[in-house]
């Protein structure tokens, strides 16, 4: 798995707090996808859980209706230009994978493929709620799994690291900020 850290489910809910748009991915058979979704938080602690809106006219949300899973990854600014691509495209009208070259781990807890490159991953299932789900497009996860890469998380936080791109966050029209330095307000060293 690409040198990514396993995070203890109790600290999954770290890996969204900052708010950076997301990718997510689905399997079902032999279908896949990835989408990108900006409306995403952190819902609960333990079990960790996720709010994420997924519209039930994506070629993803079919696919996580079926199967009643997802991976949800955190992409980087090296990745806006792409970020942005998935989020303007239908897997209906292709393999997006194929289309744009990504590269692909297999999870360790759902069949979604997790995307390489990204600064984490949470595989996640579903937890049934079918009047959100039809009326708002809301989804309710919990997170059976989490990763993230050592560059930039460890001992249990993001870490200050100007040498790596940092997350990204949609603003509207391709427009993006990036996640920058990091301050403390309580006096503890940052590393």
């Amino acid at each position: 798995m690409n040198a990514a850290v396993e995070v203890p489910l109790k600290d999954a809910y770290k890996l969204l707090t900052h708010g950076p748009t997301v990718l997510v991915s689905s399997a079902h058979g032999d279908a896949r996808n990835v989408m990108t979704a900006a409306w995403n938080t952190v819902l609960d602690f333990d079990p960790p859980k996720l709010v994420i809106v997924i519209d039930k006219h994506t070629y993803t949300r079919g696919l996580i209706d079926a199967s009643g899973e997802l991976a949800v990854q955190v992409p980087t600014r090296d990745q806006a230009a792409l970020t942005y691509a998935l989020g303007n495209e239908s897997g209906r009208d292709g393999d997006k994978f194929a289309r744009h070259g990504i590269a692909t781990f297999a999870g360790s807890k759902v069949a979604a493929p997790l995307l390489e490159g990204c600064h984490a991953w949470l595989e996640c299932r579903v937890i049934p709620e079918p009047h959100n789900q039809q009326t708002y497009d809301l989804f309710i996860v919990e997170v059976v799994a989490a990763w993230a890469n050592p560059a930039v998380y460890r001992d249990g936080r993001w870490q200050d690291a100007p040498d790596q791109p940092g997350s990204i966050h949609h603003v509207a029209g391709g427009a993006f900020f990036e996640a920058g330095g990091m301050f403390s307000v309580a006096g503890e060293s940052l590393g």
